[in-house]
């Protein structure tokens, strides 16, 4: 019964594809199943889900943005309006200090706010799962003294070291995005080590090195793979803490001044005086926006987090 049952699926026209392709797409057909298994649990976060329905709208706003507002929209020699309008037919937003409209300036800001927030929050998860994993496999004196240096990142106010980064260096995305991303890893470094500390007790990883596993192959084959779910959960929730701290730095005037952001935008409206003269549409829509994608984040990380709890071995 059992060598038939085995057997069964092995047919004439089959066989080929089995001894050429069979591990490979036996692989890909293991992800579709994790994948989907991933998306039932996740579907039953309704929070979760409400988040990543945000979060999709606004990623279709930024993406859009080229053919709805069009660049021409941060241009303030040719605004179509008067300085400071209130929101109108025409203007549902209002316009800025310019002329310009506020609903096209908050629609072309998305792209630079949520690309920022997006590779810093990639930057910052590569540079600690870097240093986690390889704290974790190695230990003695590298151990030690690099997670000394996460200790010292750890406890240092994170938006003050952004702050001095960004004011030595050049005013420019490229400044903040490396800004946020080399200030922000201790903690996701803290937690990939404590994950592969764990995943190198088990008893595969001694059977890996006593076949002649080396410490690349160790790391990326029997490490990564273990690490990932940890890692992907962390860099939802740090893409929220990103944006806010795009956002911070753009309202501080840290920001590349001649591109259009929702930080841009508060700090153009604190500028105008729009606080005390009482413009909220100058004010309120940026604002908005930033906290909604970053609790859209927050949602989504936190769901993402208790879908993988059980292979993080963390009870919910």
């Amino acid at each position: 019964m059992t060598t038939t049952e085995s057997d069964g699926p092995l047919t004439p026209g089959a066989a080929p594809r089995a001894s050429t392709a069979g591990p490979r797409a036996l692989a890909w057909q293991r992800r579709r199943h994790s994948a989907a298994r991933f998306w039932r649990q996740y579907r039953t976060h309704r929070a979760g889900v409400a988040g990543l329905a945000a979060l999709a709208l606004f990623a279709l706003i930024a993406l859009t943005a080229p053919l709805t507002v069009g660049a021409d929209v941060q241009n303030v020699t040719d605004a179509p309006g008067r300085p400071m309008e209130s929101p109108s037919a025409e203007f549902p937003l209002g316009t800025d200090q310019f002329g310009r409209n506020l609903l096209g300036l908050l629609v072309w800001g998305a792209r630079v706010s949520l690309l920022v927030g997006l590779l810093a929050a990639v930057l910052s998860v590569a540079i600690g799962a870097l240093i986690g994993i390889t704290a974790g496999h190695f230990r003695g004196w590298y151990a030690t003294v690099i997670m000394r240096i996460t200790d010292w990142f750890l406890v240092m106010p994170t938006l003050v070291l952004a702050i001095a980064l960004a004011t030595v260096m050049s005013r420019s995305l490229g400044t903040i995005i490396l800004a946020i991303g080399v200030t922000t890893w201790p903690t996701t470094a803290r937690l990939v080590r404590a994950q592969t500390l764990a995943v190198e007790s088990r008893p595969y990883i001694e059977r890996a090195k006593a076949l002649g596993g080396g410490h690349w192959h160790v790391m990326s084959r029997h490490v990564l793979p273990n690490v990932m779910p940890l890692v992907l959960a962390q860099t939802t929730l740090i893409i929220s803490s990103a944006i806010l701290a795009e956002a911070t730095l753009a309202f501080l005037g840290l920001g590349d001044a001649t591109v259009v952001s929702w930080g841009g935008l508060l700090q153009d409206a604190r500028e105008a005086g729009a606080v005390s003269s009482g413009d909220w549409w100058y004010l309120v829509p940026p604002g908005v926006a930033i906290a909604v994608v970053a609790l859209a984040f927050t949602l989504c990380g936190r769901a993402v987090e208790s879908v993988l709890n059980p292979r993080l071995g963390v009870a919910r």
